[in-house]
């Protein structure tokens, strides 16, 4: 069985940097790029018409900025995972891109094989966070009031085996196949943990549980 090719599109208004990461995943083989943007609104424009696997998209940009561009891709339910690269390592810019539904946040200066190894788990299905970002989001998380129980959340036991699951990095249609139950009833489940924990992504989720419940899976850290 051959392995997965993930197809890409990268959008970032530094071209020695997109160039740069371009020629880093030219060499991995799983990684095969299907076009390149120079700012928000052509990316949106590429990913509405390429759906690509993967959207590796810069935070700051001129104009439309990348949270923009984020917001759009995932209000339109498309399969699309989005990675946000940036240079921003300010706990409100993590929590603002995640609670927007990105899939993955990853800082610039990470090494290039913490970059591809991160990447490759992203459009695995994995949610990822460069490992120091991580550390941010769960004092974000400390800060305002939340359950501190599944008990106190009352989470069903489903819901809560769903959730070590998702603190484990797997994707819905991993968890389903684990739980004998369709990726659409995944989702319900998801929204549901989601709204009783008072959350508004996977990885605030997966944080929650590697703190609070007993035995989770680990939430998965870049690095």
């Amino acid at each position: 069985m051959s392995p997965p090719v993930y197809r890409y599109v990268i959008v970032d208004d530094h071209p020695l940097f997109r160039r740069g990461l371009i020629q880093l995943l030219h060499t991995v083989p799983s990684f095969r790029l299907l076009a390149e943007a120079s700012n928000g609104r052509e990316g949106i424009e590429l990913a509405r018409r390429l759906r690509p696997d993967l959207l590796l998209l810069d935070l700051n940009m001129k104009g439309v900025g990348g949270l923009d561009v984020l917001k759009v891709i995932k209000a339109e339910d498309a399969d699309t995972r989005v990675v946000m690269i940036t240079v921003s390592d300010q706990a409100e810019d993590l929590v603002a891109a995640l609670r927007a539904g990105a899939d993955g946040y990853l800082l610039k200066d990470m090494e290039p094989e913490q970059m591809v190894e991160s990447l490759e788990a992203a459009a695995a299905g994995r949610v990822i966070v460069s490992d120091a970002l991580t550390h941010l989001l769960a004092a974000a998380l400390r800060q305002q009031t939340r359950p501190q129980s599944a008990d106190e959340a009352n989470l069903t036991e489903q819901e809560t085996r769903i959730l070590e699951r998702i603190a484990g990095g797997l994707s819905n249609k991993v968890i389903g196949k684990e739980l004998d139950i369709t990726e659409g009833t995944v989702k319900v489940h998801v929204k549901h943990i989601l709204r009783k924990l008072g959350l508004r992504s996977r990885v605030e989720a997966a944080v929650w549980a590697v703190e609070h419940l007993h035995k989770p899976k680990g939430v998965h850290e870049a690095g």
